[in-house]
């Protein structure tokens, strides 16, 4: 019986990475309980060594600034400074960190106000015009009563409808009282389902009147409907 020697070699890889200064400063921190006389580096008795999870860490403001200044200081050393230049101030420092940002924001909306106004007195003599009546428009102003339409003063609000109405069920209800002009049912935007509420309008103000003297308390899918004019 021969006994043969076997060698093992081991390779060991050292990695050096680059970490958050917070993770840096726990792994820094002297063991405590049972663990407090091992060796540095974890134990495989007491830790159990999963698989590698990556993770970002926000970093504080006091990081930022430093990594700021780190950034400041390569760009001055590589001749490089006018890279780094605020937009409101001018200053070697970045837009979102300069403390003039929300002043400069309003005098650059202040020069643009002052700009068009400038514009505008200079082609009006100084009056103001509506816009239907500027060069170049098409055609003159349209009235808010014509815009509004005639069937908001025969429009109706009902109430205390089912999760389960449709406009096609409130215009069954309604269309028999006169011909209506709009169904507007309100819906949850996730759900699609009705929040309870929904403006039926009319051509005829008349129709309104009795599709609220019928429809108000008027039982229809387990509830009782309130009918009234829409303000």
């Amino acid at each position: 019986m021969t006994l043969m020697k076997m060698k093992t070699v081991t390779t060991i890889k050292v990695e050096n990475r680059k970490v958050s200064k917070e993770v840096a400063k726990r792994k820094v921190w002297a063991k405590f309980g049972q663990s407090k006389d091992d060796k540095p580096g974890p134990n495989t008795a007491t830790t159990i060594m999963a698989e590698e999870v990556s993770m970002q860490f926000i970093t504080s403001n006091e990081d930022e600034k430093d990594d700021n200044d780190d950034m400041r200081a390569k760009l001055k050393e590589q001749g490089k400074g006018q890279l780094l230049k605020c937009r409101f101030c001018k200053g070697d420092h970045w837009t979102s960190q300069c403390p003039y940002k929300e002043i400069g924001g309003l005098e650059e909306v202040k020069q643009e106000e002052e700009a068009t106004s400038t514009k505008m007195s200079t082609s009006t003599g100084g009056k103001y015009v509506p816009p239907f009546m500027k060069e170049g428009a098409r055609s003159g102003g349209v009235s808010m009563a014509n815009s509004r339409g005639r069937d908001d003063y025969a429009t109706i609000r009902v109430t205390n409808l089912s999760e389960s109405t449709r406009e096609s069920d409130l215009e069954d209800l309604f269309r028999p009282f006169g011909r209506l002009s709009r169904t507007y049912l309100a819906k949850d935007k996730t759900t699609g389902l009705s929040k309870g509420f929904a403006f039926i309008s009319f051509h005829e103000q008349k129709h309104a009147e009795e599709a609220i003297r019928q429809i108000n308390g008027f039982g229809y899918d387990h509830l009782i409907l309130k009918v009234e004019w829409s303000k």
